[in-house]
């Protein structure tokens, strides 16, 4: 199923506690059966949007609606005065007229002189949609672009009194919304700022500690990249205004994809897609677009190492493709003979192999030059999954060893933020063959002729943050980027030497290094000491860090990415918390610590638990909340112990409880 469901479970105090119920990804348990490779959920246009609902309410929210509706009613009753004709059909904010279809381009000409955008839908019709910042001037300057004149021989309060801006009761809305009291308490500004800042002090972020998740690459968001998202120049732009008005986003457009290009070797690239999700999807109906051009639309069979991120074959099967398992050996790589072997037998029908590298292990495929020749040489293609390209940029290019297409996670490697789910970007780089397949879109006239059709709403996907990337890529520079990427191979391997006798490296290359990720393995914890990855994970909250990526891709283990944005004293401090986690794993595994009631079992703690009631525990509290020395002096508080998983997937709900729930008796 796509999309998320929240469980209102309880946590080991039985204090209520929201979560993400079923959490494990559809398309990470079923593969190549999965309907869905939805994977970023754009949390932050989501959280935006929620906050415009919560300082408004419900009241506030129909006092804008109606206002809306009224200005559109009095600009509709005076074009109806000035003989314009509309279809008689109830309206809200947006009216549609015919007009002619020699007067139409003309209207649209001259409101644009005058710092207005109607929209042309068809020869001879014009729609123009208001919204909560139209005034009242605005619609009397729209009266008399209509009449051709600079005197209207009406008022617009003659209008507002003989309009109608009741509904029609087939449209009108009559149930309660927004009713969580939430809705209802933050209509001040000083009131908002304080629930946001009680929100934020439940996230353990960037500004408490380093975000460790391999895979995710949570690297630093630096200021200078963010502020011109703030920008009214960048932020209040139409997807669709015209050319002439958006000529420095063209302009940013346009050296970005050169920059992505040369940085990746290929010669042509899409920033149209909104996630790395999307962006497989688009790259591989680029792929297929390709395929059919040169009559050979039965490829349909798609090549995936059994490593491959869950949303490969996802992305593989919702493209019309068959998917093919390919194993992977010892060291996890792919396991090439078998690559040949499944090639082979494929290979009238082979479309394409999907392939992240360095691999979803965390180490280079040595053979990747190899396994890209074997599927061109059965007329396939490459497809790179560009997860991990914070370990390639200023070293290698995808393009140079063979990938046919990649995408680029830019809330990854290129700093967009993406914590909690968004907003995420994925642009496509192709090589030169691909070029005329990429994604295209009709309203701005984008793509050639041959291209796959828009596979995101607006030409050129979240466009106000791509701002973020072009800051990165211009302050760092071709030396920068090379550098950055240097240090967060040089980090991920100093991290696997510092904790290897502690937590066994699972995969290394045959240097004996890894790339810019490691994978640890907890396995021998749990058998000697009945220690779940989960009970390290909770145990690290304890420590001030968030755990990284657990039990993916090998099930009992931690794939760790340091990244280059931490320094060498912070790197320092995480390995410390996971050889002192290590070190009170092994009090259980020796018998000095209690099975069940011990540290790591009951993790996290928090202060309600370690200040409230009776403390039945074997060990003491300061150890519970202070294991390390620096937490006395910066100590982040969780705000629910451990949460009972089980119990919220069985009680999902469609909607959050209210506050009241968590008030106590």
């Amino acid at each position: 199923m796509p999309g998320r469901i929240v469980g209102v479970s309880k946590d080991a105090q039985g204090n209520p506690a929201l979560r993400l119920a079923l959490q494990t990804r559809e398309q990470h348990i079923r593969r190549d059966k999965a309907t869905s490779n939805i994977c970023t959920a754009q949390v932050l246009l989501a959280v935006i949007a929620s906050m415009y609902a919560v300082y408004h309410g419900p009241e506030g929210l129909k006092a804008i609606a109606s206002q809306i509706h009224s200005r559109t009613a009095i600009l509709a009753a005076g074009l109806k005065r000035l003989n314009y004709s509309r279809q008689d059909m109830p309206f809200f904010d947006t009216i549609c007229m015919g007009v002619g279809e020699s007067s139409a381009p003309v209207l649209v000409q001259a409101a644009e002189q005058q710092g207005m955008n109607l929209r042309l839908v068809e020869p001879g019709y014009i729609c123009i949609a208001l919204d909560e910042t139209t005034t009242l001037a605005d619609v009397e300057k729209l009266l008399k672009l209509f009449a051709g004149k600079d005197t209207l021989s009406f008022t617009l309060t003659e209008l507002a009194d003989e309009v109608n801006t009741d509904y029609p009761e087939i449209v009108r809305r009559e149930s309660n919304y927004l009713t969580d009291p939430v809705f209802n308490a933050h209509h001040s500004e000083t009131e908002l700022l304080r629930y946001l800042h009680h929100l934020e002090s439940k996230d353990l972020s960037l500004t408490s500690s380093m975000i460790p998740l391999g895979s995710c690459t949570m690297k630093l968001n630096a200021s200078a990249e963010m502020f011109p998202v703030t920008w009214p120049e960048f932020g209040q732009i139409h997807p669709f205004a015209p050319a002439s008005q958006t000529q420095g986003y063209r302009e940013l457009f346009n050296q970005l994809e050169t920059w992505l290009g040369e940085i990746t070797g290929f010669a042509g690239i899409s920033l149209q897609p909104n996630a790395g999700s999307q962006g497989e999807y688009a790259g591989l109906q680029v792929i297929r677009a390709y395929h059919q051009h040169r009559g050979e639309s039965d490829r349909t069979i798609c090549l995936i190492p059994e490593s491959a991120h869950g949303t490969n074959p996802a992305s593989a099967v919702m493209c019309g493709m068959k998917v093919v398992a390919v194993k992977c050996d010892r060291q996890g790589d792919i396991d090439i003979a078998d690559l040949k072997a499944k090639a082979e037998k494929h290979s009238e029908k082979l479309s394409a192999l999907m392939i992240t590298y360095p691999s979803t292990h965390g180490v280079f495929e040595t053979g990747i030059r190899e396994i890209c020749d074997v599927i061109h040489e059965h007329g396939g293609q490459v497809y790179m999954d560009g997860a991990n390209m914070n370990a390639q940029v200023g070293l290698c290019r995808p393009g140079d060893f063979g990938a046919d297409v990649c995408h680029l996670n830019l809330h990854k490697t290129f700093c967009i933020p993406h914590g909690g789910g968004g907003p995420g970007m994925g642009p496509i780089g192709v090589m030169p063959h691909l070029v005329p397949f990429l994604p295209g879109h009709g309203v701005v006239g984008l793509g050639e002729a041959t291209n796959i059709g828009p596979i995101s709403a607006a030409p050129w996907g979240s466009a106000s943050i791509l701002v973020i990337s072009w800051m990165y890529i211009a302050m760092m520079g071709a030396e920068g980027l090379t550098e950055a990427t240097k240090i967060a191979i040089l980090s991920a391997n100093y991290m696997a030497q510092r904790l290897d006798a502690a937590y066994p490296v699972l995969f290394k290359g045959k240097s004996g290094l890894v790339a810019h990720e490691c994978i640890i393995d907890l396995r021998p914890l749990k058998k000697a000491a009945g220690i779940e990855v989960d009970d390290v994970a909770k145990r690290l909250m304890d420590y001030g860090f968030h755990a990284p990526t657990m039990s993916w891709p090998v099930i009992g283990t931690m794939m760790i990415e340091p990244t280059e944005s931490e320094s060498l004293a912070e790197i320092e401090r995480f390995c410390e918390a996971m050889l002192a986690i290590r070190e009170e794993a092994a009090a259980v595994e020796s018998g000095a610590a209690d099975a069940q009631d011990n540290v790591l079992k009951n993790a996290p703690h928090t202060a309600k638990s370690l200040l409230c009631g009776d403390w039945t525990h074997p060990y003491s509290r300061e150890q519970a909340a202070y294991p390390a020395a620096w937490l006395k002096d910066n100590k982040f508080w969780v705000s629910v112990s451990r949460v009972d998983n089980a119990y919220g997937d069985r009680n999902l709900v469609c909607s959050c409880v209210g506050m009241e729930a968590y008030q106590e008796a």
